[in-house]
C-alpha cells in the first residue's frame, strides 16, 4: 500500500455563509489516526469529504490514489456515520447479508464481521429492537465487510460501555496491524491515548498533529486534554 492513504490539499468547505473548513491540508497513513476536537469543529465535515459525500468549495482530496468518492473506492473504503445506517426492519444477519451481496464479498465475511463487533448473540434480532449502541455496531460490521483499506469512523464509540469501547479499539488496532488505515473521530479526549497519531481540531483547523507522546511533550501537559487546552490558549 502507498505511504499516504489520504492526501488533503487546501480543502475549503463553505456551508451557507459559514466557512467550515478554511483551507486545510493533511496526509493520513496506515495505522490508527484519531481526529479529536469539540462538537461542531468540522470533524464530520472533513470525514464526509474523504468518502466523497461533501461538496467542497476548493482544494483536492485524494484517497488511495483516486479522487475521493470515485467508483473504484466503493469497496475499498468503509464509512460509519454517527447515525446508524442500516435497515431497521431487517435482522442483524439479514443486514449484513444484503450488504455482502452488494459488495460482492464471500458469505463467510458476514459471520466474521458480526463476531468482530460482538453481536453474535443478537444476529437474529431485528435492528429496530436493538439499543442505539448496538445499532451503531451493526453499521460498523457493515463497514468491515470486504476488509477495507481505509476505515472512516465518525464517533463510533459513543454510547458504548467501557468494555465494548476497549474491545473496539483493540479491533481498530488489529485492522491497522493488517495494513489498513483507520481514521476515528471523537470528542472524548481520553480516547486520544489509544491512537497511533492524533489530529487535534478546532474551528475547522488542525492545531496539532503527532503522536500522543509528542503532543504532550511539546506542550508540557500531563494528558492530551490539557495539551489541547494549552494549544487553544496559545492560538487565542
Amino acid at each position: 500500500m502507498m505511504k499516504n492513504v489520504v492526501e488533503v490539499r487546501d480543502l475549503r468547505v463553505v456551508r451557507g455563509e459559514h466557512e467550515v473548513l478554511p483551507g486545510i491540508s493533511l496526509d493520513i497513513e496506515a495505522g490508527v489516526t484519531g481526529l479529536l476536537g469539540p462538537s461542531g469543529c468540522g470533524k464530520s465535515t472533513l470525514l464526509r469529504t474523504l468518502v466523497g459525500a461533501q461538496r467542497v468549495r476548493a482544494g483536492t482530496v485524494t484517497v488511495l490514489g483516486e479522487p475521493a468518492g470515485s467508483p473504484g473506492l466503493r469497496d475499498r473504503v468503509g464509512y460509519v456515520t454517527q447515525a446508524a445506517s442500516v435497515y431497521g426492519d431487517l435482522t442483524v444477519a439479514e443486514n449484513l447479508g444484503f450488504f455482502a451481496r452488494v459488495l460482492g464479498v464471500a458469505p463467510g465475511a458476514v459471520d466474521d464481521a458480526i463476531d468482530a463487533v460482538a453481536l453474535g448473540d443478537h444476529r437474529d434480532r431485528v435492528v429496530a429492537r436493538l439499543s442505539g449502541g448496538q445499532r451503531n455496531r451493526v453499521s460498523l460490521a457493515v463497514a468491515l465487510l470486504g476488509t477495507p483499506d481505509l476505515l472512516v469512523l465518525d464517533e463510533p464509540t459513543v454510547g458504548l460501555d467501557p468494555v465494548l469501547r476497549r474491545d473496539l479499539w483493540g479491533l481498530f488496532h488489529r485492522l491497522a496491524a493488517a495494513g489498513s488505515a483507520v481514521l476515528v473521530s471523537s470528542h472524548v479526549m481520553d480516547e486520544a491515548e489509544r491512537c497511533d497519531r492524533l489530529l487535534l481540531m478546532r474551528e475547522g483547523r488542525i492545531i496539532a498533529d503527532g503522536t500522543p507522546y509528542d503532543i504532550r511533550d511539546r506542550t508540557g501537559a500531563a494528558d492530551v486534554e490539557e495539551a489541547f487546552l494549552r494549544l487553544v490558549e496559545v492560538a487565542a
